[in-house]
Formats: C-alpha cells, sequence, structure tokens
C-alpha cells in the first residue's frame, strides 16, 4: 500500500507553511516551491483542496500568501490528506460497496476494514506541530525504530 504523491506533497506543503511562520504571517507559495521542490503550480492545486476543508487561508498582494487557517497542533495529518484525496481507504469497496459484486460474500472485509480503521486512527493522532517538533521527530524516530526490531507477536 502506498500513500499518494498527492497526499505526500499536501503534508510537505503543509508542515513547510507551519515551519515558516504560518501562524503568524502569510507564506508565499514561491517560497515554499523554493524550499520543497515541488512546483507552484501544483501547491496551487493543493491550496486549493487545503483552503476548502478550512486548513489554509489565503491573503492576496504583494505581501500575501497562505496561513494556517488554524493552530498546528489542531491540524492532524488525517485533515490534510484527506482534503487532497478523500476518505482514507485502502479500498474503494470500504466507502463504495456497490463497486464489488463479492461485498456481501468477502469473507477479508473485516480484515480489510480493520487496517484502513487503524491507518485512520494514526493520522488523526499526529498533527502539524508533531511534524514540526525535532524533539518529537526523533522521539518518535526511536520509538518506531524499536518497534521495528522488537519480535513480532502471534495470535
Amino acid at each position: 500500500m502506498r500513500l499518494s504523491t498527492r497526499a505526500r506533497y499536501a503534508l510537505r506543503m503543509m508542515l513547510d507553511v507551519a515551519k515558516n511562520h504560518g501562524e503568524d504571517a502569510p507564506v508565499s507559495l514561491a517560497s515554499v516551491a523554493k524550499r520543497t521542490g515541488l512546483s507552484r503550480g501544483y501547491l496551487e492545486q493543493l491550496a486549493g483542496g487545503l483552503r476548502a476543508q478550512g486548513l489554509l487561508r489565503g491573503v492576496c498582494g504583494k505581501q500575501g500568501g497562505y496561513f494556517l487557517a488554524r493552530p498546528a497542533s489542531e491540524i492532524t495529518l488525517r485533515a490534510i490528506i484527506e482534503a487532497v484525496i478523500g476518505p482514507v481507504s485502502i479500498l474503494e469497496c470500504l466507502h463504495h460497496p456497490s463497486v464489488c459484486i463479492q461485498n456481501d460474500l468477502c469473507e477479508c472485509q473485516v480484515v480489510y476494514r480493520l487496517i484502513n480503521r487503524r491507518i485512520t486512527e494514526v493520522l488523526e493522532e499526529f498533527t502539524l506541530a508533531d511534524l514540526r517538533d525535532p524533539r518529537w521527530l526523533q522521539e518518535m524516530g526511536r520509538a518506531v525504530a524499536q518497534l521495528d526490531q522488537a519480535p513480532r507477536s502471534t495470535l
């Protein structure tokens, strides 16, 4: 399973705005593009979805740009991702059962729903404020490394 480019770029964009005073002053898309290596045109597309979902606020004019519409601590990774790609869904049939002819007979559906729920919970748990905090990143990196080294439990 992969996180789409659109979702990853939206996270990168929002993190850049959060790191560069986007709560206090507007951040231009040109400066975001320069720092992130993303095209300004693509950032403009992403900004539309993020604005529509109340995550970014735009200011016009020479000194214009984008602000975070809420504090970074209130913007979850899930909100950012869903603003640009829609609901998190590892399979289309989880949100649109009619697309699957096996939907009523699918023995795996309960596992698919559980996987989807856990992914959504993790994305809801973390915020932009977490990602811009170097101490948090360091601590989380250590915790994930320990998990990667731990033996897998069996049912």
